[in-house]
């Protein structure tokens, strides 16, 4: 049993002890009262009913104070009374005396107790606003302090520094948790004795400090000191006996007029973070120019991804016509836009390279080709043979699982494989190009076919032509836009050259007017698509167009 239990327990005696005393020395006898022939015994039952009363008190008073002290203060108002008028026998005497003693008792054992209660409450305080490992401030200790700091009329500023050890997990994880929890000491110890005297410095989680720094001239006087606890910092220490060098990135942020403390540390936040980009072991302010980047991006990533959860985007198809065959659709080009219910319709460099930073490719372009080839049967019942060409990221390329969903699309949709075309350009193809023509021989396998994008930006790729297994080559946009200007024709000859050696089947992109497309025909481009032919339209309007076109047939035979 603790202390305080037991001193509280003696206290509850105590109290007890004087409502039961109280009430006897109301039901005591009086010094020659009205029974003085009578026997001892006569006394006992008013003393036996006063116990029993005391009892109930005990009982029945529920916890309140108040009727134990009129308890007490009626017996002893009555005991002084009696004394006067001379009827008070010198056992009750002993017993008032033994009543005002235990009622000092009581009192001393109180404030021992209360005593008790206020140094366990202040143990406890320390404790909740301390860290336990470095015994600094802990994160509420910090967040507390730095309110009522920044609430306070001040001529000077207030700046908050965010100190981090860079690489301390792994450190952690191969010295061990102990020299871990050593090495985050010595760093407490080396923060708190290179800052300013004024200063106040905690731990708010991990190996992550704070240095709340108020009276700072400016911006340029925060960064000062934190580049100085950096210097100490960065100096080699050692840890059980084991020689350490530490480098440690810092995040300064000077908090504006009446600015809310959570904002201030946001800011210093980013800053840190700005650090850690840096190459670490800096200490950098907070640029509010990468901030409002930074809270765009993210505004957009949440955009992004509520977009994808509220199916807002859409295949749309650019045609791809014969240029021998009066420029008839043979296929199309699926293209992914999405339709933005602020912006409208995006194009795919809108949200693409945003996509892939968030991992999502992989799963946006297995949607886009389950779609386009369910739509593409639709279109072949009608028109057999009708192609279908969708791009593949680099993400998709590295993705272990896309020959098996591809032969999953192409087994839930129907679409002859041979009438599917794969797209991907050659920079993705020669990232690695073993793994490259490793994943297209087995793409290959399942009868697909496979195109170069952009051919003939990248000349290196000629002597890897013969590696990769691809079936079409795409004329870029820049040799085709040259024609017929001065040079233009010469390269997309020469790339027409190099496809027809390797038994490619080139097809022409960016096609913008008939002067274009008339080059292309002469110099016996087999197929081509650009806005001079048809722009990316809706699934409903290739269909229109090919009846158009089927209809017009008809009429011409």
């Amino acid at each position: 049993m603790g202390r305080h239990a037991f001193l509280d327990r003696v206290r509850v005696g105590v109290d007890d002890t004087v409502v039961i005393a109280s009430l006897v020395l109301l039901a005591w006898p009086a010094e020659g009262g009205p029974y003085p022939g009578a026997h001892a015994g006569g006394h006992v039952v008013p003393l036996l009913a006063a116990l029993c009363l005391g009892l109930a008190v005990l009982l029945l008073d529920g916890g309140r104070p108040v009727l134990r002290m009129a308890v007490t203060a009626a017996a002893l108002a009555t005991a002084g009374f009696r004394q006067l008028h001379g009827e008070l026998t010198p056992t009750a005497v002993g017993l008032v005396l033994l009543v005002a003693i235990a009622v000092l008792a009581r009192e001393h054992l109180g404030r021992r107790v209360s005593a008790d209660l206020s140094r366990q409450q202040s143990l406890l305080a320390q404790h909740a606003f301390r860290d336990s490992l470095t015994g600094l401030g802990n994160r509420r200790m910090f967040l507390e302090y730095a309110e009522g700091v920044l609430r306070e009329p001040a001529r000077a500023q207030t700046a908050v520094v965010i100190v981090d050890l860079d690489g301390f997990k792994a450190l952690n994880e191969f010295h061990g948790h102990a020299i871990g929890d050593n090495l985050l000491r010595a760093a407490a110890d080396r923060l708190s004795t290179n800052v300013r005297a004024g200063d106040t410095v905690a731990r708010l989680d991990g190996d992550e400090f704070a240095v709340l720094l108020p009276g700072v001239e400016d911006e340029q006087a925060a960064i000062a000191v934190a580049e100085r606890v950096l210097t100490e910092l960065h100096r080699p220490l050692t840890v059980a006996g084991i020689p350490m060098s530490v480098r440690v990135s810092a995040g300064v942020a000077v908090a504006g007029p009446n600015e809310r403390l959570d904002s201030v540390l946001r800011r210093a936040d980013q800053a840190l973070f700005r650090a850690k980009q840096e190459g670490g072991g800096v200490a950098r302010r907070f640029d509010p120019v990468r901030f409002a980047a930074a809270a765009a991006r993210r505004r957009a990533e949440a955009d992004l991804l509520r977009g994808l959860e509220a199916d807002e985007f859409e295949v749309h198809y650019q045609p791809i016509v014969d240029l021998a065959g009066a420029d008839r659709t043979v296929g199309v080009e699926a293209l992914i836009r999405w339709r933005h219910p602020e912006h409208g319709l995006l194009p795919p460099a809108d949200f693409l390279d945003l996509a892939e930073s968030l991992g999502l490719l992989p799963r946006i372009g297995g949607w886009v080709l389950e779609e386009s080839c369910r739509q593409a049967i639709a279109w072949q019942r009608q028109f057999p043979g009708f192609e279908l060409n969708v791009n593949l990221s680099a993400s998709q390329l590295g993705n272990p699982r896309l020959i098996d969903e591809v032969r999953e699309i192409l087994d839930r949709t129907g679409l002859p494989p041979r009438d599917l075309v794969l797209e991907l350009t050659e920079s993705v193809a020669l990232t690695d190009l073993e793994e490259s023509a490793r994943v297209l021989g087995g793409l290959k396998s399942l009868g697909v076919r496979l195109a170069l994008d952009d051919f003939g930006t990248g000349f290196s790729s000629l002597s890897h032509l013969s590696t990769l297994p691809v079936d079409v080559v795409k004329i870029d946009r820049s040799f085709v836009q040259g024609m017929p200007s001065s040079g233009g024709a010469s390269v997309a000859e020469a790339v027409l050259h190099i496809a027809r050696t390797f038994d490619l089947s080139p097809v022409a992109e960016g096609v913008e007017d008939a002067a274009q497309a008339d080059w292309l025909r002469g110099l016996g481009a087999g197929r081509a698509q650009g806005y001079h032919f048809a722009r990316p339209m809706p699934a409903d309007e290739v269909t229109s167009r090919l009846d158009h076109e089927a209809l017009v047939g008809e009429r011409a035979a």
